[in-house]
């Protein structure tokens, strides 16, 4: 007899494996692709933990930040200070950023969580708009001069990529695990009505904190990766608002409010910029162009369209009720 529960389970467990298999293969491409692609889907899984934060943040919990370079600025400066400051190992870089982004984050929260909606996203930039300054005008950092981390130099280009694999592929689970947490759940309920939230119980300003702190130390991680890939860093490349463009590109195009989305969004925005690498005139016209097409054409993204036109969900985030 057919059993439709049956053939539900083993599409399931198939559509898991593929899932491992897929992540084995990217998690292990830096030993077997060549230097150019090893370069590219490099790119796109530092982007892929950026648009991720940004989906976490803005598709999830309803926090629209246009500031979160400020934590990848300084992710990128750590790197630069532990190598070429204090000339000690790069690798402690990372414990380090954590540390202060996240004390950071948890300085800030407290005047920027009294703001909602429009004001929230202001003063998100507000705060990164001031590091830039702050940076732009210290002795210690060399004002607006930089860096060379030269440290970087050393680090092998599969190891780079190993890196960037993890951090993008590592910050795509922690996602799933998240929204199909308790966490999750009073995060989009925080999203759809913060008032009947805080009836229902949802404490709002601690689980809000705790995705900002996640969000600050993932972007930390993300600074510090970029600019091992980049090698060189000034403040006002390291704080500027094209990464949080780049991150909501990536989220428009691929779907906010979805795990695959930007998955899907920053292999588009990846390889639209290898493509647009030599028109850097027209490259952000014709970004933004592409943006508005697909917000017209399909205004919950790549994924939103597929998953409402063939019922596509790869990674199911709906959290089971125990029994």
């Amino acid at each position: 007899m057919f059993n439709f529960t049956d053939k539900k389970h083993t599409l399931h467990s198939v559509k898991w494996i593929v899932i491992l298999i897929l992540a084995l293969v990217f998690l292990t491409f830096g030993w077997w692709g060549s230097a150019r692609l090893i370069s590219i889907v490099t790119l796109v899984m530092i982007y892929m933990a950026m648009a991720q934060v940004w989906n976490l943040l803005s598709g999830f919990a309803g926090l629209t930040s246009l500031g979160h370079q400020a934590f990848f600025g300084i992710g990128g400066y750590v790197l630069a200070l532990v190598g070429q400051k204090f000339k000690i190992s790069i690798w402690w870089s990372f414990i380090i950023a954590i540390v202060i982004c996240v004390v950071f984050a948890l300085i800030i929260s407290v005047p920027i969580f009294k703001m909602s909606g429009v004001y929230f996203t202001i003063g998100t930039w507000i705060v990164a708009e001031a590091l830039c300054t702050l940076f732009l005008n210290w002795g210690f950092v060399n004002y607006g001069i930089g860096y060379t981390i030269s440290a970087a130099l050393k680090v092998p280009i599969w190891l780079l990529y190993l890196m960037s694999a993890i951090l993008g592929i590592g910050m795509t689970i922690l996602l799933v695990f998240i929204m199909r947490s308790k966490l999750g759940m009073s995060l989009r309920a925080i999203r759809d009505n913060t008032s009947a939230a805080e009836v229902r119980g949802i404490k709002i300003f601690n689980t809000k904190l705790i995705v900002f702190l996640i969000s600050a130390a993932v972007m930390a991680l993300c600074g510090i990766v970029m600019y091992i890939n980049q090698i060189y860093i000034t403040p006002k490349g390291a704080f500027s608002i094209d990464w949080t463009i780049a991150m909501v590109f990536i989220c428009i195009i691929g779907g906010s409010g979805t795990i695959e989305g930007p998955i899907i969004g920053a292999f588009v925005y990846v390889i639209l910029n290898q493509i647009l690498y030599n028109f850097p005139g027209y490259s952000n016209l014709i970004l933004g162009a592409i943006a508005v097409i697909v917000i017209i054409l399909a205004p919950k993204g790549i994924m939103g369209y597929l998953g409402e036109k063939f019922h596509w969900d790869i990674f199911d985030i709906r959290r089971r009720l125990s029994r």
